[in-house]
């Protein structure tokens, strides 16, 4: 579909037409990629046959991306692009094109061709056989290192062990959502996004299909080690309360810990007349004291989340919007 029929329907308050497909898609410094990118979606959805349009998000490029996707968009009234004015995030880029994405289904992709456009058909099918979610789940993944595959996998399985929502393995952004779980997901204004467990948490049928998970294109991940461990944090935080409980059962160990250090302490003082040991109570101390610090770290992550919510600051500021 025409995305000028979609603008010019809701100027004239005529109940604008959807198109069948919204394929979302965040952008950043993916320069060399984007017209690649853009030319296999391109050939996919004309293949299926069905009206769609390209929702690109730039997520604070500081290359050419955004030039790039002008020019898509100048050529082909089916793309549509939304600029950030700066980063913001990954998550908080695959929630604004869920906020502009008018298709009764939505595709979330990256544009970084790991995950194949070509996959979408089978995506699709199963959501025709009456799926509201389907996601790509990885078979295999090339390209990506021992330590890579390795973190992901405790990720996943501590995810399991700590949450209540099931979150399937080998699962990315990557995934098919239709038109009532999307509205249900744009409701949720939410700072710290973890995305493939909200679309699990709201519930819904749910499937899956494989794929083989390719190599980047082209440029550098953009999730380095400390990204990954902040996203991590993230996952965790807005699905389990464990950490907090860590916290207390901790401390009622080492109160019970410290009852029978009393008892043995006076026992020692009434036999020996002294108590001996000094390095091994200052030990013991400081041992106390790096618990206490990690614990109220702990609490101070999840109280500058809340922090974060109450302000109810906007989750992005676009800068442009493309969409004519």
């Amino acid at each position: 579909m025409n995305s000028n029929k979609l603008v010019t329907a809701e100027i004239t308050g005529a109940t604008p037409v959807r198109p069948a497909y919204s394929i979302v898609a965040p952008v950043f410094n993916e320069e060399e990629t984007l017209p690649h990118f853009y030319q296999r979606v391109i050939e996919v959805m004309e293949e299926v046959g069905e009206s769609f349009e390209l929702v690109l998000i730039n997520d604070g490029s500081r290359d050419g991306s955004f030039r790039t996707m002008q020019d898509l968009h100048n050529r082909d009234p089916r793309v549509r692009v939304i600029d950030f004015s700066r980063n913001f995030g990954h998550q908080i880029a695959i929630s604004a094109g869920l906020d502009y994405a008018h298709g009764e289904a939505v595709i979330i992709i990256d544009s970084d061709l790991q995950d194949p456009p070509e996959v979408i058909p089978q995506l699709i099918a199963r959501w025709k056989d009456g799926a509201e979610v389907v996601y790509a789940q990885r078979s295999r993944r090339h390209g990506e290192t021992k330590f890579k595959l390795m973190t992901a996998a405790a990720f996943y399985q501590l995810m399991a062990r700590i949450t209540s929502i099931n979150i399937p393995r080998d699962t990315g952004d990557f995934r098919l959502l239709d038109r009532r779980v999307v509205d249900a997901l744009v409701k949720m204004r939410e700072h710290h996004r973890f995305m493939r467990g909200l679309s699990a948490w709201v519930g819904f049928r749910q499937e899956a299909v494989l794929y083989e998970r390719h190599e980047r294109f082209a440029g550098t991940t953009k999730y380095p080690l400390l990204k990954m461990v902040s996203f991590s944090l993230d996952a965790i935080t807005s699905f389990s309360h464990l950490p907090l409980e860590l916290a207390t059962s901790f401390g009622f160990v080492l109160a019970a810990i410290s009852l029978v250090g009393i008892v043995i302490a006076a026992l020692l003082r009434i036999f020996t007349g002294a108590i001996v040991g000094q390095a091994s109570t200052l030990i013991l101390v400081l041992f106390l004291g790096g618990i206490q610090l990690i614990f109220l770290g702990i609490i101070g992550e999840y109280l500058g989340r809340i922090y974060d919510e109450v302000r109810a600051r906007p989750l992005y500021i676009a800068r442009e919007v493309l969409d004519e």
